[in-house]
């Protein structure tokens, strides 16, 4: 019975050492996906003495980022064969340069205009700074005299329009010394206050000249400049045709010359506006002040005309 028994064991034992050995003969595999061609063992000795080589796994691609899609093969070259830098100057000269020769013209116009305007500026301001003092200062001679022929004396050849409305009144009343004897001084006044009143027009006229150039410009300025800008889009719109895209070296520099035309029309007309506005304030208050130099002269005539029928000895204390 001890017997059987050990023997069991021994075979037990036995079966389990050839099992292990088997197993450890036979090379474990990973499942496979699919069919895969079959691949001859390798030789027992072979597989002993080399080591088995190393097998490369492929390099996966970084997960793209979301909302972006991969761009496809060549698309990188060709992106940056069409994805150009701007090729124009847009700096103003260089838009200057670059625009078309309309466009170009109405730049130079809208300079020159530009230039003529503060011209004028300096010249008017100049002109009529110094004819207001001229103005105010024989407005205060007339007004201090007693009378035609003392405020005559004060002022004397000084040039300016108060000047010449004083010697105005007294070639009149010269001209009129044979028909006061017989007739009334209404005449002489009416006279003297015409010629008074279109010596007065004239300086104003004199002084407002050049004004009306600026008036002009201010007006005109930014159509021209609108012309400019018109005729700019136009050739924008003639280069994405012919170039037959739209991206922005094709578009923007178009724009960009049109644009400057625009503002430099409305460089032009802006100071004009202005400065034809000062000056028309300015030329009222000329007229202003000519307009009281004109009435203390007429003051001074009608009191000349009183003094006839004074004594010789109070009209030459009067004087």
């Amino acid at each position: 019975m001890s017997r059987s028994v050990l023997f069991a064991a021994l075979a037990a034992s036995a079966l389990f050492l050839a099992g292990i050995a088997l197993a450890q003969q036979q090379p474990t595999t990973p499942p496979a996906t699919g069919p895969a061609p079959a691949a001859p063992a390798p030789a027992p000795v072979a597989a002993a003495t080399n080591p088995p080589a190393t097998v490369q796994m492929p390099i996966e691609a970084a997960p793209a980022q979301p909302g972006v899609q991969p761009a496809p093969d060549g698309a990188v070259g060709e992106e940056s064969s069409i994805s150009p830098t701007l090729p124009h100057d847009l700096s103003p000269w260089g838009m200057f340069m670059n625009a078309d020769i309309v466009v170009k013209a109405v730049m130079v116009g809208l300079a020159f205009a530009s230039l003529v305007t503060w011209t004028i500026w300096l010249a008017k301001s100049l002109e009529v700074l110094a004819g207001k003092l001229k103005a105010r200062r024989a407005a205060d001679a007339i007004g201090n005299a007693a009378t035609l022929m003392q405020a005559g004396r004060e002022l004397g050849h000084s040039g300016g329009p108060g000047a010449l409305l004083v010697r105005a009144a007294e070639e009149e009343r010269a001209l009129s010394a044979g028909a006061l004897d017989h007739a009334p001084g209404d005449g002489l006044k009416e006279r003297v206050a015409s010629r008074l009143s279109r010596i007065e027009a004239a300086a104003a006229r004199r002084m407002s000249r050049g004004t009306g150039l600026l008036a002009t410009i201010g007006s005109t300025a930014p159509f021209v400049g609108l012309f400019g800008t018109v005729w700019g889009i136009m050739n924008a719109f003639i280069g994405i045709s012919q170039a037959q895209t739209t991206n922005l070296a094709v578009v923007a520099p178009g724009i960009a010359e049109a644009l400057l035309a625009t503002a430099m029309g409305l460089v032009a007309a802006i100071p004009a506006v202005v400065i034809y506005n000062v000056f028309a304030r300015s030329i009222a208050g000329y007229r202003q002040i000519l307009a009281d130099a004109s009435a203390g002269v007429e003051r001074l005539v009608s009191r000349d005309l009183d003094f006839r029928t004074v004594p010789p000895a109070t009209a030459m204390a009067a004087e």
